[in-house]
């Protein structure tokens, strides 16, 4: 009976490891997916900065001509 109880132990022992690495897996794959959705938001940030700052200078040098114009 001591046998049972000893492998029932150890079992259990085994299966909250196994738990536990599988739970630590899936958080790294959390956070990886998480950082990965950052990264792109930043990439879209600054995609945009520079597309307004482009706008910015099209706009002024549009302004320039037609103050000469005129």
């Amino acid at each position: 009976m001591s046998l049972l109880y000893t492998a029932g132990k150890w079992g259990s022992i085994l299966v909250l490891i196994a738990l536990l690495i599988t739970f630590l897996k899936q958080l790294i794959a959390l956070i990886g997916l998480i950082t990965g959705a950052i990264k792109v938001l930043i990439v879209l940030a600054f995609v945009g900065l520079i597309l307004f700052v482009g706008f910015l200078v099209f706009k002024s040098l549009n302004d320039n001509k037609t103050r000469k114009a005129s």
